[in-house]
């Protein structure tokens, strides 16, 4: 008889199994209830099929709903496989390339026969999808040699299946799932069989172009998105959250405001238009009453410096190809000829303020009584980002950072970092943020710095967030291995939206690896030379991804204290027009941002046009008005109104305009 395989269960509680026993065997043991709900195993931490045979001694976990991102991610990678059978029943011809789970769903590549998929094609497949659900086709699990799956791909016309297939290492276990006489190659795992999937928990959501191997050289495909979740309740709230999200489109949102635009001209570059820049101005001047009440020193420093320098920082090496790069030559201004010679010295726009930061640090001498040094500065940056790449104004080329660097002691570190993160905290709830979470991310594979000191920064990061008694799972505490940057770890900070979506703005690193390399130094106590730490943090990140942010939050209807046009005297009668602008002056005057609607037009159409523009209050006045000295406040979505006096009005909005930190 063989040996028996010892299988420990989470419990720590073991059974002792024959060779051929599945997971699923064990879930049918321990009872029925598990049975039905386990979807995969985690086999010493690696999830498998159900349905796999043990091959030795094992931890086992088994896979259910309740274990989201797992199921989840199982569930989309099983959709993918079901839409790729139904568009080849559907479509004769058709060539499949990958098709993989996405963080909301999943998409397959395919070479059609005759035209590319669109949009009108999703229904049909959709329906498809569902009857392969309800055969019940069960996943199987099969190891193939390359030159099988060669062979086979090539006898069925899969010519880019065959090619990836030809290019598999020979030392590398090849695998391919079937459900029923459909298969693909695929490491897995997939649940039981197409049964187990929701039918109703699935939906096809648009068809878009893609380039074989992601080159533009290669073959066009058709990529067909989908959205998969567990149950039909998740999906109808993720189709809920897209519909809100559409609406709320910084970029929708931001020309009815009249924001800004952005322009091939300047591309990932925003041109901010004058209620835009009321809005940033907004931002920025809170910002720094923020910044100087907690003793940072403002400053400004050069766009462009010396290729040396960046090389010196580290930069150069690490991070050249998101640089813009600049011949440091005068144009040839002659009609014949290269308008550069190639022979000029190499500068570059910075992506990032920090060296710019030390080389202020090194003026004069710092001793250890100096430190902290808190530098700040709304340095405007350049990255050469790809033009897929650039979104509106979440990812620009050109951005502003609410950037600073605090220079400490060692003995100061703990004690800054907690200090940032209280006023982070603040910050993010005067801008409406209540919710977010904190993640530690940890050092890379490819880093600079020694071992002992990534031991150190990672420990000091985890004992100041600790002293805010902030690292709980109320702040979504977590640690990110590998997701550091390559010269220190970091404290990211994610912001919660209204409706639910995540975004990682605020961050703070520490840093020995620059102070080292620029030669950055302070007088100790002991008369020595030593190091400072650096740290290097942001709360907004960018003020154009954050207004991006603010503005898809908000939906466009900001705090008063943030409006670009707080409110709007309409008049409904053009009697009303001289005491319209009497109330406009009387609001300018007590620091209020107003405009005047004296046109021609029924005041319900008025009201429509502003409700639009988001404008917070609308200021209502008629002949009647005017004669009694009162107008009537209308508040943005609103159908009441509020009569009151031209005092009553500058008292009230006056007091609601005062930023938070004024109050």
């Amino acid at each position: 008889m063989s040996a028996m395989f010892r299988i420990t269960l989470p419990d720590g509680s073991v059974r002792e199994v024959a060779p051929g026993t599945t997971p699923a065997d064990v879930a049918a043991a321990i009872g029925p209830g598990l049975a039905k709900a386990a979807i995969a195993a985690r086999i010493d931490g690696q999830v498998r099929d159900l349905n796999r045979p043990f091959e030795g001694d094992t931890n086992l976990a088994l896979v259910t709903a309740k274990d989201e991102a797992d199921a989840l991610e199982i569930v989309r990678h099983d959709l993918a496989h079901v839409m790729a059978e139904a568009v080849q029943h559907l479509f004769p011809g058709t060539q499949i390339t990958f098709g993989p789970a996405t963080d909301d769903g999943f998409y397959y590549d395919f070479a059609p026969k005759d035209r590319p998929f669109t949009d009108e094609d999703l229904p049909a497949i959709e329906a498809e999808m569902r009857r392969i659900i309800a055969r019940d086709e069960p996943f199987t699990r099969e190891v193939w040699t390359r030159e099988q799956l060669i062979e086979t791909w090539t006898k069925q016309g899969e010519t880019f299946k065959a090619e990836w297939a030809a290019e598999l290492p020979d030392n590398e276990e090849l695998t391919i799932y079937r459900q029923g006489e459909w298969l693909d190659m695929c490491r897995g795992p997939h649940m039981v069989s197409t049964g187990k999937l929701d039918p109703n928990a699935f939906k096809l959501t648009r068809v878009s172009g893609a380039y074989w191997r992601g080159d533009q050289k290669n073959a066009m495909l058709s990529r067909i998105y989908g959205t998969g979740w567990l149950n039909k309740k998740q999906l109808d709230q993720h189709l809920f959250m897209l519909e809100e999200a559409a609406k709320r489109d910084h970029r929708k949102i931001g020309q009815e405001m009249d924001l800004f635009h952005l322009q091939p001209e300047a591309q990932g570059s925003v041109f901010w238009h004058p209620k835009g820049f009321i809005l940033w101005r907004q931002l920025e001047a809170y910002m720094r009453r923020r910044l100087d009440a907690a003793d940072y020193a403002e400053v400004k420093t050069p766009q462009l410096m010396d290729a040396k320098q960046w090389e010196q920082s580290g930069h150069w090496g690490k991070y050249r190809e998101n640089m813009f790069v600049v011949p440091d030559e005068v144009p040839n201004t002659a009609d014949e000829g290269a308008v550069l010679s190639g022979e000029g010295d190499l500068m570059a726009l910075k992506p990032m303020n920090c060296p710019a930061h030390v080389l202020i640090f090194k003026q004069g001498i710092k001793s250890y009584r100096d430190l902290p040094i808190r530098m700040a500065e709304f340095g405007c940056c350049h990255r050469n980002e790809a033009h897929g790449a650039l979104h509106g104004i979440m990812r620009v080329r050109q951005f502003t950072q609410d950037d600073a660097h605090i220079f400490v002691r060692e003995d100061q570190l703990v004690d800054e970092v907690r200090k940032f993160c209280e006023l982070l905290d603040s910050v993010y709830k005067h801008l409406g943020f209540e919710r977010y979470a904190i993640k530690l991310a940890l050092r890379p594979e490819k880093r600079f710095g020694s071992e002992a000191m990534w031991d150190w920064s990672e420990q000091s990061l985890r004992d100041a967030v600790a002293a805010t008694g902030r690292d709980t799972a109320d702040y979504g505490w977590e640690e990110l291995p590998g997701e550091g940057a390559f010269y220190a770890p970091k404290l990211e900070f994610h912001l919660t939206d209204a409706i639910g979506r995540t975004w990682q703005v605020g961050t703070i690193q520490t840093d020995t690896v620059l102070p080292e390399r620029l030669d950055a130094s302070y007088v100790g106590e002991d008369g020595n030379r030593h190091r400072p730490i650096m740290l290097h943090r942001a709360i907004l990140g960018t003020f154009e991804r954050f207004i991006g942010i603010l503005i898809e939050h908000h939906a466009g209807r900001f705090p008063l204290w943030l409006s670009p046009v707080q409110a709007v005297v309409a008049t409904i009668v053009s009697e009303a027009d001289g005491y319209a602008e009497e109330v406009a002056a009387t609001l300018r005057k007590a620091g209020l941002r107003v405009e005047t609607d004296l046109r021609n037009e029924k005041i319900n159409y008025k009201v429509r046009e502003h409700s639009v523009a988001k404008v917070p209050v609308l200021l209502v006045v008629g002949k009647r008005e005017a004669e009694e000295g009162k107008l009537a406040v209308r508040r943005l979505g609103s159908q009441a109104q509020q009569i009151v006096t031209i005092e009553e009005a500058v008292a009230m909005l006056r007091e609601e305009a005062t930023p938070p930190d004024l109050r």
